[in-house]
């Protein structure tokens, strides 16, 4: 039981006992605090002498009285064992530490559903060691997001405090992937209003919906059926190749990793050529492409390149090697 639900039933109690607190006024006519002290030894059945002799319908509202309160109280007292023997009380107390990590979390991401789709994008966030919020309300879910020990709001992701809950103000990004393209599209409407420069990604379940979801402030759409089947057909094309990509992001290979990394201002790297930048030497990494304003991409740039200020790199190389070549960009890293 929850304490919500603890508390109307206490309200009940206290409702009964009011009841019958007026009942013996009138019954009989006697003050309000004879008619409470009647009414407190009969619901307790500890056994004291009655203010009065009481007549017969005085007999039978009190053997009603004591029936309904045994019956009542029974039940709280065995929903409060519940209570504290099922480690609810541990139970508020987690939320409560969570709320405050939650609240102390900027940079973060927020993910709104923790289906298959959710659940795959949280364990590629464990294991790149990102922070972020998981926004769901289906016990299930919840019951996996415990196990994995990781920081979530057990309540509905459309609700805009809830979202605000979560940091929304302080994030840096948010992805849903709810089950329905109408709550996709109401999250990110509520999201862009609550933080414009926030980074959007929302799961599009039917093709129509992807241009909606840009609408209402998505950055970027995902539909995970039009992805399976593109990979499905390059693995049966060229399922060395499918291997190789797999295998630079997937999580179950940890060794290389293929990142962008951006050069911002203050970066020894701006104005030089890539040949002079020695980013091999220094990093020991690969830069793929260079992506440029209005999604200009300079795939496999040549030696003489010159790399300029908010220019992005795609590069593959170790965790480590990544972080060197964001030190020299002059990159935050998170």
């Amino acid at each position: 039981m929850k304490p919500k639900k603890i508390f109307i039933w206490f309200g009940v109690i206290l409702s009964l006992i009011l009841s019958a607190t007026i009942g013996y006024m009138l019954i009989l006519d006697v003050s309000f605090i004879d008619a409470l002290y009647m009414t407190i030894i009969t619901i307790s059945t500890v056994g004291y002498k009655e203010i009065m002799e009481m007549d017969i319908v005085g007999k039978i509202f009190t053997m009603f009285v004591i029936v309904i309160s045994l019956g009542l109280i029974g039940y709280l007292l065995s929903e409060l064992f519940k209570f504290f023997s099922e480690g609810s009380i541990n139970e508020t107390w987690r939320k409560n530490r969570m709320k405050k990590e939650i609240s102390k979390l900027s940079d973060h991401i927020i993910v709104c559903g923790a289906g298959e789709t959710g659940m795959h994008v949280i364990q590629h966030l464990i294991l790149k060691d990102i922070d972020f919020v998981v926004i769901e309300n289906h016990e299930d879910a919840i019951f996996q997001l415990k196990n994995l020990d990781v920081n979530y709001l057990d309540d509905d992701a459309t609700n805009e405090e809830v979202l605000s809950l979560a940091g929304i103000a302080k994030a840096k990004g948010l992805i849903t992937c709810l089950a329905k393209d109408a709550d996709n599209v109401f999250v990110v409407l509520t999201a862009r209003e609550l933080n414009k420069n926030l980074r959007i990604v929302a799961r599009a379940h039917e093709h129509k919906s992807d241009k909606k979801l840009k609408i209402a402030g998505a950055d970027n759409t995902v539909s995970p059926d039009e992805i399976g089947g593109k990979k499905m057909a390059q693995m049966m094309i060229s399922p060395n190749v499918q291997y190789f990509v797999d295998n630079i992001i997937d999580t179950k290979n940890l060794s290389i990793d293929m990142e962008e990394v951006s050069i911002n201002e203050g970066s020894e790297l701006i104005g030089k050529k890539l040949r002079d930048t020695q980013i091999s030497e220094k990093a020991g990494l690969i830069v793929l492409a260079i992506r440029r304003e209005n999604d200009q991409f300079i795939f496999n740039p040549k030696a003489n390149e010159v790399l300029r200020h908010d220019d992005k790199m795609l590069v593959v190389g170790s965790k480590e090697q990544i972080k060197t070549l964001r030190q020299m960009s002059k990159e935050i890293i998170l």
